[in-house]
């Protein structure tokens, strides 16, 4: 998959960039100064997380979210198996007719990628990339750390202000107005919009659903209720199973950017569902 340039991924950066200077240059030196050892420890502790931020963006953009295998063929007869997921007209196996090929469960077609994702979950223009099955977590782990960075910066910002105030400092913190009025700017709906975007993935993540899941489910609940019977989500697994399925089985390597759990082998894509024995029934999407 070729990609080039991209405009959200430079606002992206350069908002990083920006927002890390600012804080460490700026709100902890003007706060308690860099030479300080409360100074140092701030630096520290804010670089560090800021650099587990950007690595996991830069391992979301550049990972392969999860490509389906050529060899992959639906397994019928195998026991270890028992799901299939069919469409919901005409009860045929899923096959994508423009990448020519069976889709394995929970697999979608991207329109932008312009190919078929295993558990795609959604394409992040702001990733250039899609969410999918071997991007998933770092996707998710990145977005720990900007709400993690977003919010100690914010505090910074406003503790670095405050002291400005009491140490009757107002003719030099003039000069930075600007750094503060446009960090500001940035970090509050930023840690707003993100928090809110952390706590739909933890979600998510608790139910073993993508975004894509979530609203077929919705109408899914909706037909069940009409014909009189209880929907229940054929991938869940149980809270803790669900968070180790994606995470991985070590609660130590949760927020960590590589996990060595996600495989990719022809017969693995058959193993997506893990334990599930229902036949879900579903609409042959081609996701944007």
């Amino acid at each position: 998959m070729k990609r080039g340039f991209s405009f959200s991924v430079t606002v992206v950066v350069s908002a990083i960039v920006f927002i890390y200077f600012c804080t460490v240059f700026v709100f902890i030196d003007r706060w308690f100064g860099l030479m300080t050892s409360p100074g140092i420890m701030n630096a520290i502790a804010f670089t560090g997380v800021a650099f587990m931020c950007v690595l996991n963006y830069a391992y979301a953009i550049l990972a392969d979210p999860g490509r389906v295998p050529s060899s992959f063929m639906p397994d019928i007869e195998d026991t270890e198996v028992p799901i299939h997921e069919i469409k919901r007209k005409g009860g045929d196996l899923r096959f994508c007719q423009k990448c020519s090929c069976f889709k394995p469960p929970r697999a979608h077609h991207c329109r932008v990628c312009k190919r078929c994702i295993l558990r795609m979950d959604h394409h992040c223009n702001w990733i250039n990339n899609c969410v999918g099955h071997a991007n998933y977590k770092v996707f998710f782990v990145f977005v720990v750390y900007a709400v993690i960075a977003c919010i100690y910066s914010l505090i910074l910002l406003v503790g670095s202000l405050m002291n400005d105030s009491q140490n009757d400092k107002q003719h030099s913190a003039d000069t930075f107005r600007v750094a503060y009025v446009i960090s500001g700017l940035l970090l509050v709906p930023l840690s707003v919009a993100l928090s809110v975007l952390l706590g739909w993935h933890i979600y998510l993540i608790l139910q073993n659903k993508t975004t894509i899941e979530y609203h077929e489910g919705v109408r899914a609940m909706w037909l069940a209720e009409k014909g009189g019977t209880v929907y229940k989500h054929p991938y869940d697994l149980g809270a803790y199973e669900n968070l180790t399925t994606v995470l991985g089985p070590s609660i130590f390597c949760w927020i960590c950017p590589f996990s060595r759990h996600i495989v990719i082998l022809p017969h693995r894509c058959r193993h997506l569902a893990k334990k599930t024995i229902t036949v879900v029934t579903t609409t042959d999407n081609r996701q944007g």
